[in-house]
């Protein structure tokens, strides 16, 4: 009864006995959190991670990891403020051959990092493999050239002039291997459109592995013209060139093509027509019967070749 009596007579302590007592707890769990801080602990933390080599030369080819997990000792305090990111030291880990080094093995570290954790105790390193891909750095320039295989016209319209590409060649700047493995010139793709008017408009290079390269400019101009259009059929004379000797075929006087022509050019394609004409070469053919496709040769810039009909050729 005297117990119940005085745990009756606590809860009827003032506000002014309630404040003593909290103030007491919190005393006594700051004391006990920092008696607990100042112990040693072991735990598992991720520092950043860094590769030191000289940039100017290399470059690497895929992204380098980024952190690194060590499993450390050390007093509370300590351990607690690198766990939230507090004073946590970026680990450096220079190579003076980066192009020799394709992985680095997690237990050969700590002798590298030891002096680095500004009071840690490094026990093991939980990453097995770095691995790395660093390569030397390299510039090479490479011709656009574009691409139209989504472009389209509407009825009776069609591209009246040569694409045009400003700059037409791009730099590229980053891993040799990379750079020595993309092709001669790199193809700018243009959107999928249906054109009644001329095309203008500002594309951006794309190429493979684009996180290891740098473009200049990453950015080209592509930009030709588009007009009314007429399909037009003539026939051409032809012209022979090589004859073997004895040549037969009933039609080796002309040719018929087939030609695209903006209709404001017309007139000036028939005054130039004279010029058009067909070589047809049989050089190193031997005897027998060929059907061969004529080379047209004088077709005004503006005029586009549709199609010309094959001849049947023997000798």
């Amino acid at each position: 009864m005297n117990f119940l009596r005085a745990l009756i007579n606590l809860f009827r302590f003032d506000r002014a006995n309630w404040r003593a007592v909290a103030l007491c707890i919190l005393a006594a769990s700051i004391f006990w959190v920092f008696n607990a801080f100042n112990k040693s602990y072991a735990t598992n933390i991720k520092f950043p991670l860094q590769f030191e080599y000289n940039q100017d030369r290399f470059v690497s080819v895929n992204s380098l990891p980024k952190e690194i997990t060590v499993n450390v000792s050390g007093y509370g305090w300590d351990l607690f403020q690198r766990s939230i990111g507090m004073r946590l030291p970026k680990l450096v880990i220079p190579l003076d051959r980066p192009t020799e080094v394709k992985k680095i093995v997690g237990s050969s570290l700590p002798p590298l990092l030891s002096n680095q954790l500004g009071g840690l105790t490094i026990n093991f390193v939980l990453d097995d493999t770095l691995r790395l891909q660093i390569d030397e750095r390299d510039s090479h320039k490479f011709m656009v050239t574009p691409d139209l295989s989504q472009v389209s016209f509407k009825e009776g319209y069609a591209r009246s002039s040569p694409v045009v590409i400003l700059p037409d060649s791009v730099t590229l700047v980053g891993p040799k291997s990379l750079l020595h493995q993309l092709p001669s010139s790199l193809v700018v793709l243009l959107p999928e459109v249906s054109l009644n008017k001329s095309f203008r408009e500002d594309i951006e290079i794309q190429v493979p592995a684009s996180e290891s390269l740098i473009r200049n400019p990453s950015v080209v101009s592509v930009m030709f013209d588009v007009a009314a259009v007429e399909v037009i059929e003539r026939k051409i004379g032809i012209m022979l060139t090589n004859t073997p000797g004895s040549i037969k075929s009933s039609y080796l006087d002309s040719v018929k093509i087939k030609v695209q022509i903006p209709k404001d050019q017309l007139i000036n394609f028939e005054s130039e027509f004279s010029a058009i004409s067909a070589i047809l070469d049989l050089k190193n053919k031997s005897k027998g019967a060929y059907k061969v496709c004529p080379a047209v040769v004088g077709l005004p810039k503006y005029a586009e070749l549709i199609s010309i009909d094959s001849l049947l050729v023997t000798f």
